[in-house]
């Protein structure tokens, strides 16, 4: 048999042609479809059928519960009055990424229920393209949240976004990541590809044409090194402030011999512990969700390619789906508000939310991380 059998069609059945020969990966396409597939991944072995029904089930698990998570986030922030804030517009924002990033799942399971390219090169663009806006929009506005909480913990009296500021700055993310899509979806710089078992599809980092190694350098420094730069930056400062602040009420207690300045000394160290604990969550969750695909493009485009295995190259791809289910979690089921008006809305979840008054809010707010949809 050639190692192309370009006479089959990109059918399940024909995989049963013959059980003893080991096909490559891609050995059924025509070769429209091969001219979209770089040539690293047909020098593998096709994987087991196991091992793309597994994938398929974990995609479906992660779908659901994105879709869930995030689905409440965006309609009880938009429905809801009282959470109409220029700090929740970023959360609703976030939120809309995560569902935008699990939205692109139907074209993964579609290709795993068929071992393969099955939804061609269409597929394969709308996949990527969709990854795009749902990973450099929730890069950015993890940013943007970061800096939000910056302003309001470090100048409670002037640093408030309104939400004309919370908008342009919206607008402003959206702006920025068209560039990054338009690109390489009308292969102008850089272009869509299949990866792993082509199965999903992200931007090219295995051609090794400068052209190519200068958009992967690109991408990853504005799409990646900036956003993590300035989360980590932003959230450092806000845990630094915090620590100052509760050190000179300490201070100022001892002077005059008293526990603490606080009604309650336990509420003052819940509240210096929640802030260090939600900055080094989120900063975390950031890191460990998109590094590890950062260095598989990186490795890539300028290091050893046989690194790359077709199973290796799909672990990453999950850190990032998996942060988009975390993310309801991390920052909106956590708001106080969010819970309460959850519990309003559905009481047989059984949340025992007590109501709080606007004062506690201010307060609550400026001592943890803002709701949302995370990245």
């Amino acid at each position: 048999m050639d190692f192309y059998n370009w006479t089959k069609g990109p059918y399940p059945q024909a995989r049963v042609f013959d059980a003893k020969i080991q096909h490559t990966l891609g050995w059924n396409l025509n070769p429209q479809d091969l001219v979209h597939i770089p040539e690293h991944w047909l020098s593998y072995p096709e994987p087991d059928k196991s091992l793309h029904l597994l994938l398929g089930m974990v995609y479906a698990f992660f779908f659901i519960a994105a879709i869930i998570g995030n689905g409440l986030v965006l309609w009880i922030f938009t429905t809801s009055k009282p959470l109409r804030t220029a700090s929740n517009m970023f959360v609703v924002n976030l939120a809309f990424c995560d569902f935008v990033m699990m939205l692109k799942a139907p074209v993964f399971l579609y290709n795993s229920m068929h071992y393969g390219f099955a939804t061609g090169h269409l597929g394969c663009q709308i996949f990527a393209g969709m990854g795009t806006i749902s990973g450099i929009g929730a890069a950015t506005t993890n940013a943007a949240i970061a800096y939000d909480r910056y302003t309001t913990i470090t100048k409670p009296f002037d640093g408030k976004i309104t939400r004309t500021k919370a908008l342009i700055i919206i607008i402003f993310i959206w702006c920025y990541i068209i560039p990054w899509l338009a690109l390489p979806l009308t292969e102008v710089w850089g272009r869509y590809v299949p990866e792993g078992f082509l199965t999903a599809c992200t931007f090219d980092y295995l051609t090794r044409t400068f052209d190519n190694r200068l958009f992967v350098g690109t991408i990853f420094t504005f799409s990646y090194v900036m956003p993590m730069l300035m989360i980590i930056y932003y959230y450092s400062q806000i845990v630094s402030k915090v620590f100052s602040h509760e050190k000179a009420l300490r201070e100022q207690a001892k002077k005059m011999n008293v526990e603490s300045l606080r009604a309650n000394q336990q509420n003052s160290e819940s509240a210096e512990l929640r802030i260090a604990k939600a900055a080094i969550t989120i900063c975390f969750l950031f890191v460990a969700s998109w590094t590890p695909y950062a260095v598989l493009a990186l490795i890539g485009t300028f290091g050893d390619q046989t690194l790359l295995t077709p199973g290796v190259s799909m672990i990453p791809a999950l850190n990032c789906k998996l942060v988009a289910c975390i993310d309801p979690y991390i920052y909106a089921i956590s708001h106080p508000k969010f819970r309460l008006e959850l519990q309003k809305r559905m009481p047989w979840l059984a949340i025992k939310e007590k109501e709080i008054s606007d004062s506690q809010s201010v307060t609550s707010q400026q001592t943890t991380t803002p709701s949302t949809a995370p990245a």
